[in-house]
């Protein structure tokens, strides 16, 4: 089973994404900000993170940034997640490091595709 961290501190849009991956049969952690999720990923080893960019305390870009500079986690795929669409969103998600970037609301589908990609591609490595 894989682990998703999910790092979102909107609490609807943690719950609904939450119990939506886990009747997918994925495994689901959750932090409420950017530094509880660089602490999470270190201790929890997820397979996979879903990084709100928005947060409090430290915000998904710098977040994104940590985790992808320390040899530790820097292999972790990390999908962005805004309500931001413009291209200069992505590309400061890409800039951060995400592996992919997704808009809110969440298309569920949508993003199950890009999970799929990003796990298909640990696999491969």
């Amino acid at each position: 089973m894989h682990k998703i961290l999910l790092v979102e501190d909107n609490e609807m849009n943690r719950d609904m994404l939450s119990r939506r991956l886990q009747r997918r049969g994925f495994e689901v952690i959750m932090a409420l900000d950017g530094a509880q999720g660089v602490e999470m990923a270190h201790s929890e080893k997820p397979t996979l993170i879903l990084m709100d960019m928005s947060l409090p305390v430290m915000d998904g870009w710098t977040a994104t940034r940590t985790l992808k500079s320390d040899s530790s986690t820097a292999r972790i795929p990390v999908i962005g997640l805004s309500a931001h669409s413009l291209s200069s969103d992505l590309d400061k998600a890409f800039e951060a490091g995400c592996d992919d970037y997704d808009t809110k609301p969440i298309d569920l589908d949508r993003l199950l595709e890009k999970i799929q990609t990003q796990l298909d591609k640990i696999q491969r490595s």
